[in-house]
């Protein structure tokens, strides 16, 4: 990859990993398969323009600066950003110290041509190269030097800022990715399963809502978040679950609000097991600490 489509590749990991969406999730909400987002986020291929501005409708970013990069790794992608005039020669002077001879311009021909209509191409192609180059340079100090493994979590030096779009009764029962909640939570408290599963309770304050999140999962398992209201629920239902963060949809919660999980594993034989926790306690490692094989968080844990 050149160094600007790195750059693209690392900003649209981080809108994917900020949102918490799977290859499969990105699949389902938007016109292009996961083999192709599969492409796009190791760098394999191009995206689409059409596709960079869904990854930023879904994860609710701006897309300016997302777009911009695009635009410069495809110049260079297409090889538009390596145009420039050709080279000026002139005739050299005659021996005897007299002017070198004046060639006319050819005339136009063809409709809609004019003299001098190439000269202008060449500076359009060279002003286009300086603009392209200069926007280069200045997102080249902006941006991280080296591309990010995927999955890291967002880097300070993202420009841009994302307010929570809810609060309290208007976040219940809805996604605390899609509405700018899952960034930077709190946990309430830790939770492994009998079979090696991992859970969370989150809360952020700035959203007035509460949540649960599990990894290590199966297919069929499910997870139930309540606190005195309604009960939300995540399936697990195919191997890209299992193999990503999960998360229920949140609840309404204010401080001293108990929440409380219920995870139920796939296995006819398996029991259900919950805990739960109070917003404003610090956060708790419970459940069993040797039973289950144990699993290594998913890349992305943000949220």
């Amino acid at each position: 990859m050149t160094p600007e489509h790195t750059r693209l590749v690392t900003a649209l990991r981080e809108l994917r990993v900020g949102a918490g969406l799977s290859l499969a999730a990105l699949a389902e909400r938007t016109a292009y398969s996961k083999s192709s987002w599969e492409r796009y986020l190791n760098g394999k291929s191009l995206p689409p323009r059409e596709a960079v501005r869904e990854l930023c409708r879904l994860a609710d970013a701006p897309q300016g600066r997302v777009l911009a990069l695009w635009e410069i790794a495809e110049s260079h992608w297409s090889g538009r950003a390596a145009a420039s005039p050709a080279p000026v020669t002139s005739r050299p002077a005659p021996e005897d110290g007299s002017p070198p001879p004046r060639t006319r311009e050819p005339a136009a021909t063809g409709a809609g041509r004019r003299p001098g209509g190439s000269r202008l191409l060449v500076l359009l192609a060279a002003a286009y190269t300086v603009i392209v180059g200069g926007v280069a340079a200045v997102l080249f100090l902006l941006l991280p030097d080296s591309a990010e493994q995927e999955g890291d979590p967002l880097p300070a030096s993202v420009p841009f800022s994302l307010a929570p779009l809810c609060h309290g009764a208007a976040c219940e029962g809805r996604d605390p990715m899609r509405l700018i909640c899952g960034i930077g939570p709190d946990t309430l408290a830790a939770y492994r399963t009998a079979t090696g599963a991992h859970v969370e309770l989150r809360h952020s304050e700035k959203c007035g809502a509460s949540w649960a999140r599990t990894w290590g999962t199966e297919i069929g398992d499910r997870l139930d978040v309540t606190a005195e209201g309604p009960t939300h629920t995540v399936l697990i239902a195919n191997a890209d679950d299992a193999a990503a963060f999960m998360y229920t949809e949140m609840t309404e919660v204010t401080r001293g609000s108990t929440v409380r999980a219920c995870f139920r594993p796939a296995a006819a034989d398996g029991e259900r097991e919950c805990f739960e926790a109070r917003v404003g306690d610090r956060v708790g490692e419970t459940g069993p600490a040797t039973r289950g094989p144990s699993r290594p968080a998913p890349s992305g844990s943000g949220g």
